[in-house]
């Protein structure tokens, strides 16, 4: 199937089964805002809180706030937003569409990687097992070339990023070729900034009215607080802090559905350390936090890291962990060492100190940060893309049917179990909601006994729930049931009284915890 097919597979997928809705659909909807319906809200939470005990709660040294989304507006000021947040934008005159010039570029770039791997696909089919991979990139003459081209490419997208060259990222765009997705036309317009914040003000009365802006990180709302937080937990350097929030861009070029919102989620960790430990705690936090989503059982190769062509003005290191998603490889989660300036900038414009005294070197000073920070929305989208799967059953009587399943992580899938009663009378409902009700203290939990059975199993295939109970009249005797497993749809008979174990053991979060 192609990527661009699935994805709008997986689009569908999720607005059918009450995972992601279109904000405002009831009146034509709102570009680029989207609402979670009754079972992502149920994944987001999930997700969630596989970050924070993985971040809070299995390390002693971070701490988690909840800072306010308005802050006063010096803040931006000092965090160089108010003069610096900008994407290079480029229009298209023929589809009057625009674009993010970087973007453009960086897809161009790919587009050659991926004919590296195609060369590398054909001769890996003509010389099976005795192909040598390492040999073959290196040395053949076609590949080579394609990634000279990358090299020369990135070299110059990169210079004309560092420096701000606006006509340079033009000319690249010109001289690649690159044209527009919708015209197929090379007819661009000149590349301009365009500053991301959204604006609104702050009072009552219009004249008296202040600007302020809805936050465009989260991490701000961090160091404005890491004195009180360090202070108030009695905080030793290095230490974290940690929260999950909204932020809001006014992005003009939203598109790939929830990958790019102009209303999204971060989940943020700022890791303060001593000035000149800076690197050594990057290293450690990128080798964390890929672990992190190892452990969630994907492939390894639908992930990579990926450094910065331009640093950003506040870091001197920054890495990004991409994933794989159905339109290519792009950021999951970036890695920063953000040095003092944020601190530093605070300090300065607010003309209080914000140093630390270390004991143990008796002396003070503005400690160098270390960021981990993911978007949950854009790991919502990788978990969906990878857990989507399209299966051809072969049935009793040789006809072939097919199942849609959401092979979600079962610690994170927003249904754990499904009892269902084969039929709907007997006394077989009142003994699946028994057990029911014993599986709700712990587990999120469904009750269905709407169509037969094969139907229900589809439609929990469908929203991902991994175990499914059926209670049938040989129940009412044997104390027995059937658990029905959703990955390879195989069936046990198991006593009711053991349900409970068998799902806490696949279900619960200590099972993603143990593998950090």
């Amino acid at each position: 199937m192609a990527q661009e097919d699935l994805f709008k597979k997986i689009i569908a997928h999720t607005k059918e089964y009450g995972y992601i809705f279109q904000s405002s659909e009831l009146y034509d909807g709102l570009g680029a805002v989207y609402d979670y319906g009754q079972y992502g809200a149920e994944l987001k939470n999930n997700i969630k809180n596989y970050w924070w005990q993985a971040m809070v709660q299995m390390n002693e040294n971070i701490v988690g706030i909840d800072s306010a989304i308005f802050m006063h507006p010096t803040v931006w000021k000092a965090s160089g937003h108010v003069d610096a947040f900008n994407d290079p934008l480029i229009d298209n005159k023929d589809s009057k569409k625009r674009y993010r010039a970087d973007v453009l570029i960086e897809e161009q770039r790919e587009k050659i990687r991926l004919k590296i791997e195609k060369e590398v696909e054909k001769a890996e089919k003509r010389f099976g097992e005795s192909f040598d991979r390492a040999t073959f990139v290196s040395t053949n003459a076609r590949v080579l070339e394609y990634q000279k081209k990358i090299d020369d490419l990135t070299t110059r997208f990169q210079k004309a990023l560092e420096n701000n060259d606006l006509e340079e990222l033009k000319q690249i765009i010109l001289d690649e070729g690159i044209v527009c997705p919708i015209s197929g036309s090379k007819n661009w317009t000149d590349v301009r900034q365009f500053n991301l914040m959204f604006a609104t003000e702050l009072g009552s009365v219009a004249g008296d009215a202040s600007t302020i802006y809805l936050r465009p990180e989260t991490a701000q709302g961090i160091f404005v607080n890491y004195l009180s937080v360090q202070k108030t937990g009695r905080m030793r350097i290095p230490f974290g802090i940690a929260q999950i929030g909204k932020a809001f861009r006014n992005e003009i070029v939203a598109r790939q559905f929830i990958f790019r919102m102009r209303e999204f989620e971060q989940m943020e960790m700022q890791f303060f350390v001593r000035p000149g430990e800076e690197m050594k705690w990057f290293e450690h936090w990128k080798e964390v936090r890929r672990k992190w989503h190892f452990a969630l059982g994907f492939s390894q190769d639908k992930y990579r890291m990926h450094d910065h062509d331009k640093l950003a003005h506040y870091a001197n290191a920054a890495t990004d962990i991409e994933f794989e998603f159905p339109f290519g490889f792009k950021e999951l989660e970036g890695i920063h060492s953000r040095t003092d300036f944020d601190l530093s900038q605070h300090q300065e414009f607010s003309g209080k100190k914000v140093q630390y005294f270390d004991n143990e070197l008796n002396e003070s000073y503005v400690p160098y940060v270390v960021e981990t920070s993911v978007g949950l929305d854009r790991t919502f989208l990788s978990i969906l893309s990878n857990a989507y799967t399209e299966e051809n059953i072969l049935k009793e009587d040789g006809s072939v049917d097919q199942r849609v399943v959401l092979k979600i992580p079962a610690p994170l899938a927003p249904v754990k179990v499904a009892v269902m009663p084969l039929v709907k009378k007997d006394g077989l409902p009142e003994k699946a909601r028994e057990i029911l009700q014993k599986l709700q203290f712990e587990n999120n939990c469904q009750y269905d006994e709407k169509d037969s059975i094969g139907k229900r199993y589809r439609r929990q295939d469908a929203i991902g729930t991994p175990f499914c109970v059926t209670v049938d009249h040989d129940s009412l005797k044997d104390n027995m049931v059937t658990i029905r497993y959703r990955d390879d749809m195989s069936q046990e008979r198991v006593s009711i009284d053991d349900i409970e174990k068998i799902v806490t053991r696949k279900v619960s979060m200590r099972r993603l915890l143990e593998k950090l």
